[in-house]
């Protein structure tokens, strides 16, 4: 028999996931506690002694989710052999996710601080962090693809960056506003296709 007065163990990993979920959802402001501790499978004291505080429950959760449903652009851009693959695994992996039902809609970075309170600053800014951290992240890929020579060295790494990021995002919120796998598709189709538009291919060396 459990002694009197001890918590229920619960699954740390599990509940975590819940709250990743919850986040993803209704965004930080729009979790309330009681929408969590469902998810979770836990009461509010139990929040609080596991997690701390809401924010810091946050944090982990999009941890979770940058190592989870969220990794497709950094395992893109780090094993795809061509930067053009990498930024169409990069779009085509997280469309893949973004209208899945079995999991929230969109991107969990984009879609969840978008408009919190001036209280929330941090919470938005670190989204904001993460999300410039990819970008940061595509940029380096589009570099290395410059001085291994397949883009010209003329290549705007940091317009292209810019551009490819921005269909992502745009992606994450049309999944987020129901608009079907098969549409989103077409729109990454389209922006593959104009990649030989916006890098300067790499010059062979005359001979």
């Amino acid at each position: 028999m459990a002694e009197r007065g001890r918590p229920r163990a619960f699954d740390r990993g599990a509940a975590l996931r819940g709250a990743m979920e919850t986040f993803w959802e209704y965004g930080y402001e729009g979790a309330k506690l009681t929408d969590l501790t469902a998810a979770m499978g836990i009461n509010s004291a139990s929040l609080y002694n596991t997690f701390g505080s809401k924010e810091r429950l946050f944090r982990e959760a999009v941890a979770l989710y940058g190592a989870t449903a969220g990794s497709s652009t950094g395992r893109a851009l780090r094993e795809e052999p061509t930067a053009r693959g990498a930024v169409e695994a990069m779009l085509r992996g997280n469309i893949a996710i973004f209208a899945d039902p079995g999991t929230p809609s969109g991107c969990m970075i984009v879609l969840a601080a978008t408009n919190c309170s001036q209280q929330n600053r941090e919470v938005a800014e670190h989204l904001a962090g993460c999300r410039r951290a990819a970008v940061a992240e595509l940029e380096a890929r589009l570099e290395r693809a410059v001085e291994e020579g397949e883009l010209g060295i003329d290549t705007d790494v940091r317009h292209v960056a810019a551009f490819y990021a921005t269909i992502l995002h745009g992606l994450s919120v049309e999944a987020r506003d129901g608009v079907p796998l098969e549409r989103l598709t077409s729109t990454v189709d389209q922006a593959i296709a104009l990649w030989d538009s916006l890098v300067r291919k790499a010059v062979p060396p005359s001979g």
